[in-house]
């Protein structure tokens, strides 16, 4: 290339040689040369064809290392005009301005000295070669390893700009999180500084402003409620788990014995005196740890709520969870089953109450103080149905019995009152005790003060009206029902048509409803398959257990809580506890999962009982009651037909 550049010089310092060379001889006068003046004027063409012959002797020269004698550019020595030109090896033809060359075209030889002996310069122009450097092209040798590339599995190097990038943004990032933590420092401590210098003593009315402020109220209210839940659980945290340690009680039947657990008490709503009582208990279907109570009058404080519901929780033994008033004495209450913030409670006025725990105190839903529902005490209320289509259902003393919607209080959904001919002085029923028996939502049963239990539909049915059963009774008590439950749906036998009554004449009484497809056709009188008779009081509630088809409870006016297992004795019962000071006890019910009752007293005050081991059911525990249940059935037909005998013979 460097080479090439020279010649290509060096032809340009030529050439402007033979301009100067030129311009000189054009400088000499006509006249003073006769010899250029007659000669004839050369064309153009003339003057590039010697200028190529003077550029390849050139070469020749070059190449040669001795030049030879001299000779003509294009003819022979003489430079004679008649001979044959020689075959150039390439030929120039001129285009006006621009000069092509063609390798295979000759031109003929023309003289190039004057006849004087002077050499004329032609004049010519200069180009430029564009000069191209391909690359060669690449060879593939063929290789037995793997034709992979190193990199190919793993992801790209990043480059020295990338890193670079990457190390000034991360001192970049670095810089303000320091800059940041300065400025935090430099707040807080100006913060500190402002607060240390305003700090000041304040006096006794803006202490009771703050003190009396809804938001100082309820922030204490929580946090206290959190500290609560922590110090109220029993967990031995000294517990050294290296040493071995035997049971408290160290004895095989530990098993079987019930565990005291909590006793809820609020010296706040129940003075020393302890003039409330609780009139109703449940546990929330959806937070196992709360249970619901409901309580009545207070007449020694007039300013206090008549009706009061308060919300225990197993973790918070000292307070309640949430207090909730009411107009009325609050006689039953329950979760909603299907809205986990719901309570709902019947109230001695006859009003339906809903609260909700989201809220504040008072109710947010109740049933106006009109004919339209219930007038008389309620007593008794269950939630019938499924999530999505579901009624409360409620009965009150003057024998209505009404269907509500949670949403709508304003008027029942529809209204039902019992009448029975059979009654001296009315024809109302006045109901004490409400039960529906598992996956029914039509045919109920409920317990009335005279002691009678009666079947009644909701809507008229094949052989069947609206309303009482007239022909069939259910006869045993002699005094007003205070309890009725049917046996939930447990266990591999079906024993939902039993059901369990507890009175005041002292005892408990288990039944076998009749089919509400076949109703009589004239009276009948049903009696029960037995009766419970352990009591030395009172019978004020009886319930199953909702996880051991053979096992119920019971609660009695002398302050004892009995626990009746029907596949081990039906005489006495297998626990028989003396609860709290021999206060009455009013109402018993199991947790979710049958481990746990909740026991409400006369003196305001819920007990919690474990029942342990003997809420648990052995697989065979519904056959064992099966054959128990039959056995009843037999003797009870025989003593039936001994009465019917001995009637006849009086």
């Amino acid at each position: 290339m460097d080479k090439r550049k020279e010649e290509l010089a060096r032809k340009r310092q030529k050439l402007a040689e033979l301009r100067r060379l030129k311009e000189e001889r054009n400088k000499v006068a006509p006249e003073k040369d006769p010899a250029l003046a007659a000669e004839a004027p050369r064309s153009r063409s003339e003057d590039v064809r010697d200028l190529v012959n003077l550029l390849l002797n050139d070469k020749k020269d070059e190449r040669r290392p001795s030049t030879p004698g001299p000779t003509d550019l294009v003819g022979d020595s003489d430079g004679g005009s008649d001979k044959e030109p020689r075959r150039l090896p390439l030929s120039l033809e001129s285009n006006g301005t621009e000069t092509s060359v063609s390798p295979t075209i000759s031109l003929p030889q023309s003289p190039q000295v004057s006849a004087s002996g002077s050499r004329f310069i032609p004049d010519f122009s200069s180009f430029e070669a564009v000069i191209l450097d391909i690359a060669p092209k690449e060879v593939v040798f063929y290789d037995k390893e793997a034709q992979t590339k190193e990199t190919s599995t793993n992801p790209p190097a990043p480059s020295e700009d990338e890193i670079r990038e990457r190390v000034e943004r991360e001192l970049a990032q670095r810089e303000k999180m320091r800059l940041a933590q300065i400025e935090e420092e430099k707040a807080k401590a100006e913060a500190e500084r402002r607060r240390a210098a305003k700090a000041r003593d304040l006096n006794e009315e803006q202490k009771k402003k703050i003190l009396s402020s809804a938001d100082f109220v309820e922030f204490v209210d929580h946090s206290t409620k959190l500290v609560g839940r922590v110090l109220s659980d029993d967990y031995d945290f000294m517990k050294d788990y290296s040493i071995t340690q035997d049971d408290d009680n160290g004895d095989e039947d530990s098993g079987n014995r019930v565990k005291y657990l909590y006793s809820f008490f609020d010296e706040r709503w129940a003075k020393a005196r302890a003039t409330r009582s609780v009139t109703d208990v449940n546990w929330s279907h959806k937070f196992p740890e709360l249970c619901v109570a409901s309580y009545n009058k207070n007449p020694v404080t007039s300013s206090e709520p008549d009706g009061l519901v308060l919300v225990w929780n197993l973790h918070l033994v000292a307070r309640p969870e949430y207090v909730f008033h009411a107009q009325s004495d609050v006689l039953t209450t329950t979760f909603s089953p299907f809205h986990p913030n719901y309570i709902i409670g019947g109230c001695y006025s006859g009003q339906i109450v809903i609260w909700d725990n989201r809220a504040k105190s008072q109710p947010v839903l109740k049933t106006p103080l009109s004919a339209n529902g219930h007038t008389h005490p309620i007593y008794s209320m269950q939630m019938v149905g499924t999530q999505n289509a579901h009624n409360l259902i409620t009965a009150s003393t003057d024998g209505l019995v009404c269907a509500w919607q949670l949403d709508m209080l304003t008027q029942p959904q529809e209204s039902l009152e019992l009448v029975h001919p059979g009654h001296n002085k009315t024809d109302e029923v006045s109901v004490t005790a409400l039960g529906f028996p598992d996956a029914e939502t039509t045919a109920f049963w409920v317990g009335t003060e005279e002691g009678n239990v009666y079947q009644a539909n909701r809507f008229d049915r094949a052989g069947s009206k609206a309303g009482i059963n007239q022909y069939d009774y259910y006869k045993g008590h002699w005094g007003p029902v205070t309890g009725l439950e049917f046996h939930p749906l447990v266990g591999q036998v079906d024993f939902s048509d039993l059901f369990l009554t507890s009175s005041v004449d002292w005892t408990v009484k288990l039944w076998r409803a009749k089919s509400i497809s076949r109703p009589s056709s004239q009276e009948q009188n049903i009696n029960p398959l037995y009766s419970f008779e352990g009591a030395d009081d009172y019978v004020y509630d009886v319930k199953w257990s909702p996880n051991h088809p053979a096992l119920f409870a019971s609660v009695d006016g002398t302050g004892r809580f009995s626990l009746w297992n029907l596949n081990m004795d039906t005489e006495v019962p297998v626990v028989g506890l003396n609860v709290g000071n021999g206060k009455a006890l009013n109402k018993i019910q199991w947790d979710k999962e049958g481990r746990k009752v909740a026991i409400g007293s006369s003196d305001a005050k819920v007990h919690v009982y474990d029942i342990g081991e003997l809420g648990h059911a052995h697989p065979d525990e519904s056959k064992n009651l099966q054959k128990v249940i039959s056995d009843m059935a037999a003797v009870s037909e025989l003593e039936n037909a001994r009465n019917v005998a001995a009637g006849k013979r009086n």
